[in-house]
């Protein structure tokens, strides 16, 4: 049998919770994404719970709350300590969404679920990948290679590859396979006959068509309009994902309809946001790294958005109508709660959402058809204490200083009386009185050796540990330019750096934002006070398609041009999730599953895998032939059995039958048309064929008795009569590959 493949859904099947999935390769177990929702529910974790201490390495996959949010929890709470992997951004902007998380609930909240500290010992666990860099395990993970791979979606957004004795287990979610202004389309469709493939059911029912330009437009214009009406426009986004396109989107409409409304980007972590997205250039689109080359333009240096920390700042702006893109999406904290709280009984204003909410929140029941007319919510602030809560609470905190002072003098009691018979008289730390000098201003030698006390106007009794300063002779090496000193001990290490910047709200320097750092170093005591409203929904309410995921259309495409051998549906409603089954098992594979939660199921490979020992009798009549980075070779031989039983493969006994010819590659015709008009042939594309010159077409047929016409072997045709220049192109093709 192949590889044993076994996967478990934690959270995240059947309905849109937050992703969480267990996949065991071989008994070596991958929790890949450790989700949780802006609700924060901790009993969506008990499945997490009962084998979070079972887990040997973590791959996440997107930077926002579904994909990490319950990270810090799992370490601090689960019993989670496994190394975990992501890519850079997702590693950096899901420590600021996770930032943002925590402080947006500390203001509103006693919040005790994970702490500033317990989100950075979780992130310091994470190693980071590049795109396609294979990372081999090691240990118990022995012979598995992981590797990150563009997902689109998200900065950072991670297809996982998990590789091992050659099959492949592909985790492929929340895909977009569309070129964005900010991010490449996924790379899951140059990925043929997986042996598993993990993707969700999300958007099977979406099949809106998409035009981009079209709906930039439109999202363009139903903002403007509001402005000119005297209305402001809130736009509830995440901290560090969805928002960065949104940006980039609004800056463009700015500028070239000359607009002066002000904008403004509101989270703890705004500045910190931007500052680190602005060095993550080469994990953008293609188009954004060649202009940056060529003219050393980097979009996110913002010309009509201004970053902002605090509210305070936000009602300190003028008067008039105004943009705010501010956290969370959910409405359920942060600025953006307090913000529509504000502008939702006025009709001219407008909240423009820009993805579906999750599950409960308010963004989703706003987004219901019709919407409320009216909601309630809890509106929350942190005060100071005054008066005799005050009194109250400094008479507690002083009692529990003075017993803190109190144990930690019976815990030093206890110890000095515990090693007091023990004193060791060649401790250079200890006094030994029996020797000491009769003079308190004599320092009396000792083996040889002086030693400096100080003892006057105290005598030590004979059980004490008696504090001494004793002088150590620097021993330094010099020559003639100076003390010798080893370079070593002044390199600042990566790590350091990396701790630097880890400041909650710090930027690319490691600062802290001012609105951040106030609110973590105000020490004064403060209490939660909530009251509950009801609000009046007067204002326009507004849902575009901006989430950035493909539509069911696209994703069913890319599900048969895949063709994986055997397919695991995860994370969507039922009735989206039975769709994208059935629609599978008809055109995509036979072997179609959507597990429920903790239920296990066996998706191991049907084919065989052996291992073989090649002998050094077959090797050495072998040749071989470069191909990339690798070399090739055609190989007759037969099977037999090493001394120790081992399967080996042997020279043939008898002369080889002769084979036809092979030809090793994968041509792209976009490549070769450039390649021929290189050579001066006039090239184009027509009908699906390549037209080379004025007779000569070429035609690339896929095997169309399997599934998806990408998973056999592919021909070529060459179409035109017999002429130099069917000849000359002939070759040109040929030369393409690698003839065995």
């Amino acid at each position: 049998m192949g590889t044993s493949v076994q996967v478990t859904p934690v959270c995240g099947v059947y309905n849109e919770n937050p992703l969480s999935y267990l996949v065991s390769i071989d008994d070596f177990n991958f929790l890949i994404d450790c989700g949780w929702n802006d609700l924060f529910d901790p009993s969506l974790l008990q499945p997490l719970s009962k084998i979070a201490s079972t887990i040997d390495a973590v791959l996440l996959s997107y930077p926002d709350t579904l994909h990490l949010g319950a990270l810090p929890y799992a370490m601090k709470q689960l019993g989670l300590s496994a190394p975990v992997y992501s890519t850079e951004p997702v590693y950096r902007l899901g420590l600021l969404t996770m930032y943002d998380q925590y402080l947006a609930r500390k203001q509103v909240s006693e919040f005790d679920l994970f702490t500033l500290d317990d989100i950075d010992s979780a992130f310091q666990m994470v190693t980071r990948l590049t795109y396609s860099q294979n990372h081999h395990l090691s240990g118990k993970g022995d012979g598995i290679v992981i590797a990150p791979h563009v997902a689109g979606h998200l900065l950072g957004g991670t297809v996982w590859k998990i590789t091992k004795d050659g099959e492949d287990v592909i985790y492929a979610v929340d895909l977009n396979h569309r070129k964005e202004r900010h991010l490449n389309g996924t790379v899951l469709a140059s990925f043929v006959r997986p042996a598993v493939l993990i993707t969700d059911a999300y958007n099977a029912l979406n099949n809106q068509p998409y035009r981009r330009g079209e709906k930039e437009n439109e999202f363009g214009e139903t903002i403007k309009k509001t402005l000119g009406a005297g209305g402001n426009v809130l736009l509830p986004v995440d901290t560090a994902g969805r928002v960065l396109e949104l940006i980039l989107i609004l800056e463009q409409y700015w500028a070239d309809k000359s607009l002066n409304y002000p904008i403004f980007f509101l989270t703890y972590v705004a500045s910190s946001t931007i500052d680190y997205v602005k060095s993550f250039l080469e994990w953008m689109s293609d188009s954004i790294a060649k202009s940056f080359e060529q003219n050393r333009e980097n979009p996110f240096h913002l010309k009509h958005v201004t970053l902002l920390i605090n509210k305070t700042e936000l009602d300190n702006a003028p008067d008039g109508p105004k943009v705010v893109i501010a956290s969370m999406a959910s409405l359920e904290v942060g600025f953006s709660h307090d913000i529509f709280v504000e502008w939702a009984s006025d009709t001219k204003n407008l909240v423009l959402f820009t993805d579906r909410g999750q599950f409960a929140t308010l963004a989703r029941i706003l987004q219901a058809d019709p919407p409320p007319k009216a909601v309630k919510v809890i509106m929350s602030k942190r005060v100071p204490l005054v008066g005799e809560e005050l009194i109250a609470y400094e008479e507690e905190q002083n009692r529990i200083k003075k017993e803190e002072t109190l144990k930690a003098a019976l815990i030093k009691e206890e110890s000095k009386a515990s090693h007091g018979a023990d004193v060791n008289v060649s401790d250079p730390m200890v006094i030994d009185v029996s020797k000491a000098h009769s003079s308190p201003d004599v320092a009396a030698p000792h083996g040889g050796k002086y030693r400096d006390i100080l003892t006057d106007g105290f005598v030590p009794s004979s059980t004490s540990v008696a504090p001494m300063f004793p002088f150590y002779e620097n021993a330094s090496e010099w020559d003639d330019f100076g003390e010798v000193i080893n370079p070593d001990d002044y390199v600042i290490k990566d790590e350091d750096m990396d701790q630097a910047g880890m400041h909650v709200g710090g930027n690319a320097d490691g600062k802290f934002d001012d609105g951040s750092a106030s609110l973590i170093l105000d020490a004064k005591p403060s209490k939660v006070v909530s009251n509950e409203l009801t609000v009046q929904v007067k204002c326009s309410l507004i849902y575009m398609d901006f989430e950035g995921r493909s539509d069911g259309r696209s994703i069913k495409s890319i599900l048969s041009h895949v063709a994986p051998l055997k397919l695991v549906l995860v994370h969507g409603s039922a009735e989206a999730t039975e769709h994208l089954k059935q629609h599978c098992l008809k055109h995509v594979c036979p072997h179609v599953y959507a597990p429920h939660i903790e239920k296990t199921i066996d998706v191991t490979s049907d084919l065989c895998a052996y291992k073989v020992q090649l002998s050094e009798r077959l090797m050495s009549n072998v040749l071989f032939k470069k191909l990339g980075d690798y070399e090739i070779a055609w190989v007759d031989a037969e099977v037999g059995k090493t001394e120790n039983g081992m399967l080996s493969l042997l020279p043939c006994s008898k002369a080889a039958p002769t084979h036809r010819s092979v030809l090793v590659g994968d041509l792209k015709m976009a490549d070769f048309k450039q390649f021929l008009a290189s050579k001066g042939i006039q090239v184009e594309f027509a009908g699906g064929a390549l037209r080379c010159g004025e007779y000569v077409t070429l035609r690339k047929i896929g095997d169309a008795s399997q599934k998806g016409g990408a998973s056999g072997p592919q021909q070529i045709l060459i179409e035109g009569p017999l002429c130099e220049d069917y000849y000359k192109i002939r070759d040109y093709l040929c030369s393409q590959f690698f003839l065995l």
